[in-house]
């Protein structure tokens, strides 16, 4: 059983592992047969993308269609996605610095440097958010403007009936048959990895394996490292004096099952347990953490700023403190907005990738797919433990600064 476990929650990670292994090794061997490859890796990369447009479309619009309402858009829900907010900005920012200390690329891949064209504020909200005709929509170069149609789509339909109407229902039943229909086209992703690889070293050389391997193993540390520092600071603001150390008493447990299973919806249950284990009322974790296995984040707010570092040192690009602030803001807004929906992590890297490569996305994307899904174990670990450590902070200003003192000393008056 737990072999059948591990395998679940660990296969694709290791399948795709070893595609990309293989293909690496042929690219570096033989670079003429990793040439070759290349179809198997463009048939993978031309699939996600004629599935992940209609994905964001329906996906975002539905969620929105469907939902029950705005019941609980009070004080509690307020404080939820602000805390989810800084936090996943901390992260961000915390891996910026990282990264800055001990640099993921330190030569330049691509021989001949990508140009970001340079557009004003004004252009750029407007190019970034909107587009002047409906179908122009219609393309990964346009994802941002998508979601924000999807969004205002989905409030329309909201006002028309909302879930009751058929137009939710159709909206529902198309985006599940789209994860379907992304769930089959995985199954190719080994493979896909295998011809992708293969052709991207044969051409830019076995340097990027080394790379990726920097890139991993920065990551993996700062995760452990951005646990370890920022959780008891949340703990000790959210809960006062001795919260860290409660804290840390049941930490481990979320910590363990969320990078055992890479899932942070499989680690409610126990972040449920926990919660109510460090005097945590249900008002506030009944909220925070269902809500924060789909929208807290921090994790994958670190791996998105390590991802468009990475390819901006792939394409030779001298990132402008303009861009670090957009990759800040992109990966805070795809760590909290977009991990709710269904695919979201892959349409983050897309909108990243759309933002400062549109022209080299089909080599961009895959990169940066490939390095989501090999630094997923320790984002979950990071996401799903750090809802438990939130709860401390929404606790704090729903129930008073002092409720984490109020439960330590309760014992003792009991006995007394």
């Amino acid at each position: 059983m737990a072999k059948k476990s591990f395998f679940k929650s660990y296969g694709f990670i290791i399948t795709m592992l070893i595609g990309i292994i293989c293909g690496c090794i042929i690219g570096a061997v033989s670079p003429e047969t990793g040439a070759k490859l290349e179809p198997l890796g463009t048939i993978f990369i031309n699939l996600m993308f004629c599935v992940v447009v209609p994905l964001v479309f329906f996906s975002i619009s539905s969620a929105i269609a469907n939902a029950n309402g705005a019941r609980r858009a009070g004080k509690l829900m307020g404080v939820t996605v602000g805390t989810f907010l800084v936090t996943a900005c901390i992260a961000a920012v915390f891996m910026y610095i990282v990264v800055l200390i001990f640099p993921i690329t330190t030569k330049q891949v691509v021989e001949e440097s990508v140009e970001v064209a340079g557009l004003g504020f004004a252009d750029m909200v407007v190019n970034f958010f909107t587009k002047p005709d409906f179908f122009e929509l219609l393309s990964r170069r346009a994802i941002l403007p998508l979601i924000v149609f999807a969004i205002l789509f989905g409030f329309g339909v909201q006002q028309s009936g909302g879930k009751e109407t058929m137009t939710a229902k159709i909206l529902e039943d198309v985006t599940n048959c789209i994860l379907k229909t992304m769930k089959i086209i995985t199954y190719y992703a080994p493979i896909g990895f295998l011809g992708f690889f293969a052709s991207l070293v044969a051409s830019y050389g076995p340097e990027l394996i080394g790379q990726y391997s920097k890139t991993l193993i920065i990551y993996y540390v700062a995760c452990f490292v951005y646990m370890f520092v920022s959780f008891p600071l949340y703990a000790r603001f959210g809960g006062g004096k001795g919260a860290g150390k409660v804290m840390f008493k049941h930490l481990l447990r979320p910590a363990a099952v969320s990078f055992g299973t890479c899932s942070s919806v499989a680690t409610i249950p126990t972040n449920m347990e926990v919660a109510e284990e460090t005097g945590i009322s249900r008002e506030v974790s009944n909220v925070v953490l269902p809500m924060g296995a789909t929208m807290h984040m921090d994790g994958s707010s670190m791996s998105a700023i390590v991802k468009v570092l990475f390819l901006f040192g792939f394409f030779g690009i001298n990132a402008e403190p303009t861009q670090i602030i957009i990759a800040i803001v992109v990966a805070v807004f795809s760590s909290v907005a977009m991990s709710g929906v269904p695919g979201g992590g892959g349409t983050g890297e897309l909108v990243l990738c759309s933002l400062f490569f549109p022209d080299q996305l089909a080599v961009a994307f895959p990169i940066a797919l490939a390095l989501g899904n090999l630094v997923d174990p320790p984002a979950t670990m990071v996401n799903a433990a750090g809802d438990y450590v939130a709860s401390f902070i929404v606790e704090r200003f729903v129930n008073g600064k002092d409720w984490l003192q109020k439960k330590l000393n309760k014992p003792a008056e009991t006995e007394a």
